[in-house]
């Protein structure tokens, strides 16, 4: 428990700190986001800093990395993980993916970073690379091959070392661009994305305490980094809040959906992801649902896509819609953990 108050801790200060320091360097520099011409409403906020991702990023390798090393040196043991490294690494990896792109959207002056083709290929070398690591090094992680939902073992569907493969790159993919896709408005994503971290970190911890049902060797290493991501995400909340002093840019929504994916994925709970982020996996359906409509029929189904566009095109000031979808995500993880507990009471773990 001393950890996981240690590396929030840490990841909140370093991240309000941080990110107001960024601001700054990027203020002076006239770094600012480009917006899309089609959000008239949203062209006031043209110019205001982005890549704020970078702050929520190290801020959370740092709290991990700090929390970590106070437990080698006080209590003379190893701290470190295959998992945990492995996982912050992927964060960090799409992360920088996300960087490349906002610097490209910078250089350009425009709301078009890397061609989707570059895009893609650097999401794929990070996707793929996480569950390759993850079971080249099985012996050391303790991952499952499974398809499960509250733990291993349920519904518990072997899907064999390349199947896994597969569905864990794909599960990534399909969060980083979700979240990526939620990242319209100040602090949408931001904050949705503090509840999930929360759920990870209440997850991670249940799984650490009871190895006995969850067979996760490394669940309080995986709730250090979801904490460290909570926090993190909390502290730049501070100044991304409407009205957003600094946006997070793909830097942030791409690290930040792959920190969802593969806690989810690392820590056997890939099927509950889906409700825990319920409100990333509506967003992408919206954009969904209106292209192959319009491809189909000519018609659009939304005012505009992300659907938390077409609420604010109907009337819906911004800050409205986003304390809303935020209410909409608490419910969800409320739910999610529902299931995780009452899942939990169903192996017997309490008749005693």
């Amino acid at each position: 428990m001393i950890r996981l108050l240690l590396a929030a801790a840490l990841a909140l200060t370093v991240s309000i700190v941080g990110t107001k320091l960024l601001i700054d360097v990027l203020t002076r520099r006239k770094v600012g986001q480009p917006i899309h011409e089609d959000l008239e409403v949203h062209q006031a906020k043209a110019g205001t800093p982005t890549m704020g991702g970078i702050a929520i990023v190290l801020s959370a390798a740092f709290a991990y990395v700090a929390s970590n090393l106070v437990l080698k040196l006080t209590d003379r043991r190893d701290a470190f993980t295959y998992s945990g490294i492995i996982t912050m690494l992927t964060i960090m990896g799409a992360g920088v993916v996300g960087l490349l792109d906002d610097l490209i959207k910078v250089k350009r002056e425009r709301n078009l970073g890397l061609n989707k083709r570059m895009k893609v290929a650097g999401l794929l070398v990070v996707s793929i690379g996480f569950p390759v690591a993850m079971t080249a090094l099985i012996d050391s992680t303790g991952q499952h091959t499974t398809l499960s939902f509250t733990r291993w073992d349920f519904p518990g569907f072997e899907l064999g070392r390349v199947g896994w493969t597969v569905f864990a790159a794909l599960l990534i993919l399909a969060t980083t661009n979700a979240v990526n896709l939620t990242d319209g408005m100040d602090g949408l994503a931001g904050g949705s994305a503090i509840l999930g971290f929360m759920a990870f970190t209440v997850i991670g911890f249940w799984a650490f305490r009871h190895p006995e049902i969850y067979a996760t060797p490394h669940a309080l290493d995986l709730a250090i980094i979801a904490v460290a991501m909570l926090g993190a995400c909390t502290g730049f909340l501070w100044w991304n809040a409407a009205p957003a002093r600094i946006f997070m840019g793909d830097t942030g929504s791409l690290a930040i959906g792959a920190a969802l994916a593969t806690l989810a994925l690392s820590l056997n709970t890939q099927l509950l992801l889906g409700v825990i982020g319920g409100l990333f996996v509506l967003e992408t359906l919206s954009v969904i649902i209106q292209v192959v409509s319009f491809r189909l029929f000519g018609r659009r189904v939304f005012r505009m896509a992300p659907i938390h566009h077409h609420f604010e095109l109907g009337g819906w000031p911004e800050t409205t819609v986003i304390i809303r979808f935020w209410i909409l995500t608490g419910l969800l993880v409320a739910f999610a953990l529902g299931l995780h507990y009452y899942d939990f009471l169903t192996t017997g773990a309490l008749d005693v």
